[in-house]
């Protein structure tokens, strides 16, 4: 079970869509300190505008929102035997930049 008073390994991003690389740096993450928080930016539908307010380029390529984003993670992990709530958690957080 996650265990939320314990180190955790933050990973953030848009995650649009989740792919082989992503879980590689999972896996690096998770060797870290045996947990990992998976921030998903709050970026659904920011399409051909700058999506950082001047600190990154216009992003045309966020059509997935926060449930499927989710979903996608989940899946991926789940195929390389990874369990949500165990070695990772996911939480959706404001456009950080």
């Amino acid at each position: 079970m996650f265990d939320h008073k314990k180190p955790t390994t933050q990973m953030l991003g848009r995650w649009q869509p989740w792919h082989d690389g992503h879980t590689e740096l999972f896996k690096r993450c998770l060797a870290e300190t045996g947990q990992v928080c998976i921030m998903v930016r709050n970026v659904s539908g920011i399409v051909g505008s700058d999506a950082g307010a001047g600190r990154t380029v216009v992003q045309d390529d966020n059509p997935l929102d926060f449930d499927v984003v989710c979903k996608n993670i989940k899946k991926g992990l789940e195929q390389v035997g990874f369990t949500y709530n165990k070695e990772y958690i996911i939480m959706q957080v404001p456009n950080i930049v």
